[in-house]
């Protein structure tokens, strides 16, 4: 089945063709690994771990690359501002090095928890400083490129649309006009972005390489580049990023890269939408923020937010709040619970299973559907199909949801015949209308945290801890 994606670039949804049928190329921006990644940037790698997994259900083979910016990534679009690394570090009294490992090591752990996927190639940005100097020279052999009071900048009136990827103007770049935005005396044009700091831009850098520009460090947006085209190839299937990366990050990406080449360099571009808190765009500038973690602290499984984010189209921004986290938590809860009672009887229904399979795959074709997807499964639990068949297809979807919907939990033998039979008491208790009966053997198991719920498939039930 052919995926459709929305592309950035084009502003259109596009059938999917990779460069080289065999095996797609995707790359990922990974974090910069300052700080705590918060859930709002947390709903971007969900939205490219289903990418990743949907592609390889779909039957494309997925070569995945992301970068760990530990290096030259500052705080403001201008190239001013502190470096983010070096601002961690001063925070916590550490070496730049030692944060980047620090919060490396925790945005793994985060992902595990969230059930996102390693990428197969990951890069910090400190280990191709090379590439870079490679990069760089060539773009100053080719005259994309200039130095100017010790820095190297990119030269983006070289180039017939910058703005390709954006609906930005040359004029919104203009001191005063956007956000971020400060003069730099250094510049041809104020648009021109950094490719290389050296010592003259800020003295207390603590991570600095001898370069035939100058002793220095490489700027944020040629990191991206040059690890995609080192580890990927000169020609790269999809990007993806958050819909902040999009401008400069990714329009950056975008000259420095086919300037490079001298051809297109990246087909199609992914961007996953804002988790938004009710004061706006989640944010660790703001300093309070909600990690994977402190959700964890306050009683919730991290795959609720997972479930939340998938019940949501990516490219739609999400609300966040806790009354939204609650109702996620219950659905999610009795979700698990209907396929905990599910009994693995009757035969396996190919027929029936391939329906199935067809509609989940078309809904995850149709531009990352997963709010459809998890229609299809809900089908699934409600068929008139075997305990087996509905097994196997959940195992199945759940290669791509990874929401742990079969878990290895048991429940104790007993203690399940002791439920099964209560649930059967009170069912005959309710067909012989002793309702207050019946309402005393709910009442007998809810004080042992047994829920009971009646549903149109028949009564289930859930432990609660």
């Amino acid at each position: 089945m052919t995926m459709q994606l929305y592309n950035t670039l084009t502003r259109q949804i596009e059938k999917f063709v990779p460069f080289n049928e065999r095996q797609v190329t995707l790359y990922t921006c990974g974090p910069t690994v300052y700080h705590y990644a918060h859930i709002g940037n947390m709903r971007s790698y969900i939205s490219e771990d289903v990418l990743e997994k949907t592609l390889n259900y779909l039957g494309y083979k997925v070569k995945r690359c992301m970068n760990i910016t530990d290096v030259g990534h500052l705080t403001s679009d201008s190239d001013s501002g502190d470096d983010k690394m070096l601002k961690g570090a001063k925070r916590e009294h550490m070496s730049v090095l030692d944060i980047a490992k620090k919060y490396t090591d925790i945005f793994f752990q985060d992902c595990a928890l969230l059930n996102i996927k390693k990428p197969e190639i990951v890069v910090p940005a400190t280990t191709c400083i090379d590439k870079y100097i490679e990069m760089i020279k060539v773009l100053l052999d080719k005259g994309y490129a200039y130095q100017s009071n010790g820095n190297v900048y990119f030269d983006i009136t070289k180039l017939e649309d910058y703005y390709a990827l954006t609906n930005h103007k040359e004029d919104e770049m203009v001191v005063g006009i956007r956000e971020g935005v400060e003069r730099d005396d250094s510049k041809h044009n104020q648009g021109d972005f950094v490719l290389w700091f050296t010592k003259s831009k800020f003295e207390d850098q603590e991570l600095k390489w001898d370069s035939p520009f100058g002793v220095g460090y490489p700027g944020w947006h040629i990191e991206c580049s040059a690890i995609s085209i080192n580890y990927l190839g000169e020609f790269l299937d999809i990007h993806c990023g958050a819909v902040d990366n999009i401008f400069p990050h990714h329009t950056n990406e975008i000259a420095q890269s086919e300037a490079y080449l001298g051809h297109e360099w990246c087909h199609y571009w992914f961007h996953t939408e804002h988790l938004n808190d009710k004061t706006g765009k989640m944010s660790k500038s703001k300093g309070d923020f909600l990690t994977v973690n402190s959700l964890k602290e306050k009683g919730y499984n991290p795959l609720v937010f997972r479930y939340m984010c998938l019940s949501s189209h990516y490219r739609k921004q999400i609300v966040f709040d806790f009354d939204n986290l609650d109702n996620m938590k219950e659905a999610y809860t009795k979700l698990v619970n209907r396929v905990k009672n599910l009994k693995d009887d009757g035969p396996m229904q190919p027929e029936k299973i391939k329906e199935y399979q067809e509609k989940f795959k078309r809904a995850l074709a149709d531009d990352l559907n997963t709010s459809f997807a998890l229609t299809v499964l809900y089908e699934v639990l409600k068929a008139d199909i075997s305990g087996k068949s509905k097994l196997h297809l959940i195992a199945d979807f759940d290669q791509v949801l990874s929401l742990n919907l079969l878990t290895n939990e048991k429940i104790d033998p007993a203690l399940l015949s002791y439920i099964e039979n209560k649930i059967k008491e009170r069912a005959l208790a309710k067909q012989n209308k002793e309702f207050d009966k019946a309402d005393a053997i709910r009442a007998e198991l809810f004080a042992q945290n047994i829920i009971i719920n009646d549903t149109r498939e028949g009564t289930t039930f859930e432990i609660r801890q």
